[in-house]
């Protein structure tokens, strides 16, 4: 595994209601809500370490910093992909993490974010104890 990805999973896993699973073969998601705010390819060949949501302003000065593009498949919803690590410091990629949180954070319904918040489990849904008989005319 990657060096970086330890340090991207105690961010990522310090955000409150966070889950992280591998799809795709060998990509690590970390989500919130099953929404995704942050990818990490595991494996060595793929170009991107971390793909990211930004603002559409910040995702217009980011692509243009060598090490970042804009994310395969998912540029025109404004994420990018740092390539090289070096391009920006440690605590700006983690700021960009922060941010991508928000971002999705943000577009949940009020419902999501209230299952979120909630300490109760979910109420299990109401249960009809007869169907209910069609009036003749």
């Amino acid at each position: 595994m990657p060096s970086y990805i330890d340090w991207l999973r105690d961010l990522c896993l310090s955000l409150p209601h966070t889950t992280e699973d591998i799809q795709w073969g060998e990509t690590l998601l970390f989500r919130i809500a099953r929404k995704i705010y942050c990818v990490a390819p595991l494996e060595p060949e793929s170009q991107a370490r971390i793909s990211v949501k930004c603002t559409p302003e910040r995702f217009a000065e980011l692509v243009e910093i060598e090490g970042i593009i804009p994310a395969p498949y998912m540029a025109r919803n404004h994420w990018v992909a740092i390539t090289d690590l070096k391009a920006l410091r440690q605590a700006e990629i983690e700021e960009m993490v922060r941010t991508s949180y928000e971002l999705v954070f943000q577009k949940l319904t009020r419902r999501q974010k209230a299952d979120l918040s909630s300490e109760k489990p979910k109420k299990a849904a109401r249960i009809r104890k007869a169907p209910l008989k069609r009036r003749r005319k």
